[in-house]
């Protein structure tokens, strides 16, 4: 995305903003609206001219990234095996995204939607490696072809498509590259085991390509907890089990796609200039741990 300066305002010294009180700015919306306009912060999150690509962006998580950066005034484009129905593509503020037919699992594919996107946009700023997923299989019956496939689009389809953003960003002014993983890769993943290996392994790709590729490209991960999508519907049993699911987090609710999409745009954003090679993990607290259920079911111990 375009380079900016981004200097916080404090009174007095050099570079220096005007100070405003926060009385005033609740008196006075026409000066608080200033203010917002004026803010670093506000233009920091500002997209407008940034070419980003979403891959897996029509649906779920991937919606709500895309829908995000469309909203700040990006050009999106998103990719994915099929094409969704046309009133189905992700629409902000009057911004549509753009679809390519890919499968980035494989690398030849993964290059063309990078390719086609720079030769329309000119360039390319930032890439969401947003794509994945895995049916609940039992470790031990998991066949090998199951196996490939899961790591193929959980780590390998990522990969490939970090290969060729990086390719384009170097030769150009630089860029961000993002990489959803989940919380599946930091604990055991009982019937996702191939995903959760590959969610694992992702992290450490973020961390080995966050060296590689600088000073010109950051790499980061955001690490998703349990988020409330169709899919998370359908694999927890409906409202009862999403319900049950949320009890487990500390802020008792499940994510949602605009809560990674928060994360997401400020790991591209100038606010993130020196953040690279980081994991941030947007899971609510995370999950409570086993023992305290147990406790609450059998009181407290003796001397405790």
């Amino acid at each position: 995305m375009r380079t900016r300066r981004v200097v916080p305002d404090r009174p007095g010294g050099h570079g220096a903003g005007p100070v405003h009180s926060f009385a005033r700015l609740q008196s006075d919306p026409a000066d608080a609206a200033v203010v917002a306009k004026e803010s670093p912060v506000t233009e920091a999150m500002d997209f407008a001219g940034t070419v980003v690509i979403v891959t897996g962006g029509s649906r779920g998580i991937g919606r709500g990234i895309t829908e995000a950066f469309l909203a700040a005034g990006a050009d999106v484009t998103i990719c994915g095996r099929s094409a969704p129905e046309p009133d189905a593509v992700p629409v902000a503020l009057g911004r549509r995204a753009r679809f390519v037919t890919a499968d980035v699992r494989d690398a030849e594919q993964a290059a063309s939607v990078v390719a086609t996107t720079v030769e329309r946009a000119g360039r390319l700023d930032v890439l969401v490696n947003n794509a994945g997923g895995s049916p609940a299989v039992a470790a031990a019956e998991a066949s090998p072809r199951f196996v490939s496939q899961v790591v193929a689009l959980n780590l390998l389809a990522p990969f490939f498509c970090a290969q060729a953003a990086n390719a384009a960003m170097q030769a150009a002014e630089g860029g961000s590259i993002l990489n959803i993983g989940s919380v599946s890769g930091l604990r055991p993943s009982p019937g996702t085991a191939a995903y959760g290996a590959a969610k694992a392994g992702l992290i450490n790709l973020t961390r080995t390509l966050a060296v590689e590729w600088a000073p010109k490209v950051r790499v980061n991960c955001v690490v998703a907890g349990m988020v409330a999508t169709e899919a998370a519907d359908e694999h927890y049993g409906g409202s009862d089990g999403l319900a049950a699911v949320a009890a487990t987090v500390p802020l008792r609710r499940m994510g949602t796609p605009q809560d990674v999409a928060g994360a997401c745009l400020f790991l591209a954003s100038p606010l993130a200039s020196y953040v690279s090679g980081a994991a941030l993990e947007v899971h609510g607290g995370g999950e409570s741990p086993a023992f305290l259920a147990a406790l609450d079911h059998t009181g407290p111990t003796a001397g405790g």
